[in-house]
């Protein structure tokens, strides 16, 4: 057992119920002073607990009739966090999972810290915090049943809701002993379970939403309603770089339903009682506009990438050893280019948000990934305080980095305030996929250095995006394996907006990277797995510069990969490698590739992750394929081009996703290493591409450089083919 320091009075704080009897604790999701006395509440209900007028930042409740509540503050777009949050506070409590549940807690800045999903980083914020949650009630209960009984807390055990006295046989449910739990008073400190004891945590448990997702239930953005709203599109511009120059609005405010149409910025709005008559009235809708800044396309974007890989104003983001010196004196220079297209997020569900803007204050209701964000960006455009703003959440329909962003709820929100009404405002899919936040393109130049034994004795990489930011990651894997590394930046300004996009760079950089190597392996002529797993042991032996990666966990996936897929000893499949570390976790894949009668088919990937302990197998499962499935059908087929700064795809019948009958196999295996968990939102999706690639390579001897796979002239007449 893990013995924790004494615990503040302000990261647990109780609640007594004296009429209706139940055990409440407060308990905060980052450390504070100590408070300076205890709070004494009455609850009627513990499923409404009266969030506004007590100082923590979340509650574990445990009712009369043994029902335990959590309040979740993340926002649940998918990644699983409203079951394992759940999950962990059960684990430590020893509850019957069956009498867990989970509610979604609004927007509270005071009592929530991290209040945001992105970064593949909510379970690692609040493992520690759940934990200390569920270990405090328990030990509370403890102590009730053994004062009731008249023994030792030290002779009593748990398990499943139930206190246990073994040597006398007497037993109590948890909701038996709440009221009197409530009495006990607050442990100094707290045993948590070692990762062995686990009985919940690292089984599959089914997603708490399921039933309400499969029959329907209001949910999501789109589902919300609230009685006297009306509901709102917005036309934008059709290309970046333009604005208005005029509107003509008569017909469309003739529609039947519209009851305005109203011009804000560079928006133009069109106010109705239905999404129907609003569509409607929004085709006979007349914008002229004009141009205000460059406007781009896709021809444009090739010609300045390679003018930029050439550029001598790069921002250097790390320099090792002696470079031009390692390059000149190589035995053998391989050098290759890589680039990527702009991609749209494509949530299932497009941007939604409703707001409705009073004298009093704001209310805001709908699927953000980033909810004090979007409150602050509110509270700074119509000049009103944040605490006079509120904001609820629903599940998210997909995000991927889209709804980071909070340029929707903005919107909602100014046109509410300049209509005086509440109202929601509704994106379409074409709006979704012209009206920006893209992941940035991106091309890459790969150089290494190779001596004559074949050892890499110089690597250099410089990326160059468009409103990419840092294009690279220049702290992860090769460098601290190579003794002369130069990693340089180039980012070009542009009128189309970009975003975070499901694991950040890193998306693209993985394939890039892991494509080159191969590449490099081969001509330093050694196994792929063998030249990464020489400049692992390069970089632990005698690294070069800070190693801020670990290599042990780097190793131990790569290792479990070769393993489970037979690496090297299949002859009817090609075989494809690739490995990857972000999001503070490491992923590993080997693609399978065979070729029938001139058929190209991928048959199978195998995934090895390294997350730290996996809290629901289950979903831990669906990250991974997800992640899996979510790279590869982007790296073989999305594409987003643009002509004179507007999108040339519009909807899914020309942005192509992958198709369920083209996923293969996915086998999924995680290294256990007892680790506090690290993340896996994102990080099985950068090496998808590298291992198809590489795999793709050793079946037809073809090399992929660019993205999508499948518009590349190395891909003309093959085709993956389906496998159903």
């Amino acid at each position: 057992m893990t013995i924790l320091p004494k615990t503040n009075r302000r990261d647990f704080l109780k609640l007594a119920a004296a009429a209706s009897g139940g055990l409440l604790l407060g308990f905060r999701w980052s450390s504070s002073a100590a408070a300076t006395e205890d709070i004494v509440q009455v609850l009627d209900d513990t499923t409404a607990l009266p969030l506004d007028t007590i100082d923590f930042n979340s509650y574990l409740s445990i009712a009369p009739d043994g029902i335990i509540t959590i309040f979740s503050p993340n926002p649940e777009l998918g990644q699983n966090i409203k079951t394992s949050f759940p999950m962990i506070v059960a684990e430590e409590l020893d509850a019957d999972w069956a009498k867990v549940k989970v509610l979604q807690a609004p927007l509270d800045a005071k009592k929530f810290d991290r209040q945001l999903t992105g970064g593949s980083g909510a379970i690692p914020h609040s493992w520690e915090r759940l934990r200390k949650a569920g270990a405090t009630a328990r030990q509370m209960l403890m102590e009730a049943a053994a004062k009731r009984w008249n023994v030792s807390a030290s002779e009593l055990s748990t398990d499943k809701g139930i206190v246990l006295h073994v040597a006398s046989g007497r037993k109590l449910g948890y909701g038996e002993l709440a009221t009197e739990a409530s009495r006990v008073p607050v442990p100094t400190e707290v045993k948590l379970k070692e990762v062995k004891d686990f009985k919940l945590i690292g089984t599959p448990i089914r997603n708490v939403d399921n039933a309400e997702m499969f029959t329907g239930k209001p949910l999501y953005g789109l589902d919300f309603h609230r009685e006297g709203m009306f509901i709102a599109m917005i036309q934008r511009p059709a290309a970046f770089g333009m604005k208005i120059k005029s509107v003509d609005a008569a017909a469309a405010k003739a529609m039947p339903g519209i009851v305005d149409v109203v011009t804000f910025k560079n928006n133009v709005a069109i106010v109705g009682k239905s999404t129907w008559q609003v569509n409607k009235a929004r085709k006979v809708l007349k914008v002229e506009y004009e141009a205000e800044g460059a406007i781009e396309s896709t021809a444009d974007h090739d010609k300045l990438f390679k003018e930029l890989l050439n550029s001598k104003d790069a921002a250097v983001k790390r320099k090792d050893g002696d470079v031009e010196t390692a390059f000149k004196s190589a035995a053998k220079v391989i050098t290759r280019e890589y680039q990527c297209p702009f991609l749209s997020h494509a949530p299932m569900e497009p941007m939604n948000f409703f707001a409705h803007v009073r004298e009093d204050g704001v209310e805001l209701v709908g699927p953000t990934q980033t909810p004090e964000m979007a409150r602050g960006e509110v509270s700074k455009l119509l000049n009103i305080p944040a605490d006079k703003i509120t904001l609820d959440l629903t599940r998210l329909g997909g995000g991927f980095g889209r709804r980071l962003k909070a340029d929707y709820v903005v919107e909602a929100a100014e046109l509410s305030s300049l209509i005086k009404a509440p109202v929601k405002v509704i994106w379409t899919r074409e709006d979704d996929m012209t009206g920006g936040s893209y992941r940035p393109a991106v091309r890459y130049r790969f150089e290494a250095a190779l001596d004559a034994k074949g050892m890499m004795i110089g690597y250099k990489l410089r990326g160059v995006g468009i409103n990419a930011g840092n294009t690279t990651r220049e702290d992860n894997f090769p460098s601290g394996a190579v003794d002369n590394l130069l990693i340089e930046t180039v980012d070009h300004q542009s009128p189309i907006t970009t975003g975070a996009w499901r694991a950040p760079i890193t998306n693209f950089l993985a394939f890039a990277e892991q494509a080159f190597l191969d590449e490099v392996a081969s001509a330093a002529n050694q196994d792929p797995i063998q030249f990464r797993l020489a400049l692992l042991d390069k970089a632990k032996q005698s690294p070069a510069g800070a190693v801020k990666y670990s290599i042990d966990r780097m190793k131990a996936v790569i290792e479990l990969a070769a393993e489970k897929s037979g690496w090297g000893k299949k002859k009817d499949v090609a075989q494809g490698f690739s490995v990857y570390f972000s999001h503070r976790s490491y992923v590993a894949q080997v693609a399978e590739i065979s070729v029938k009668q001139g058929k190209v088919t991928l048959q199978k990937i195998y995934a090895a992750a390294d997350c730290g302990v996996v809290v629901n197998l289950s979903g831990a499962y669906q990250q991974v394929r997800g992640g899996v499935v979510d790279g590869l059908g982007h790296a073989l087929y999305s594409n987003l081009t643009f002509k004179d700064g507007a999108t040339e795809q519009k909807n899914f019948n020309n942005y192509r996703l992958i198709r369920m009958k083209e996923v293969p196999d996915i086998d999924v295996y995680f290294v256990n290493n007892g680790i506090d968990p690290t993340g896996l939102g994102e990080p099985a999706l950068p090496p998808t591409g590298g291992a198809v690639a590489n795999a793709l390579f050793k079946a037809t001897g073809k090399r992929l450089y660019n993205q999508p796979f499948t518009k590349q002239e190395e891909l003309k007449g093959v085709s993956l083919g389906e496998r159903l």
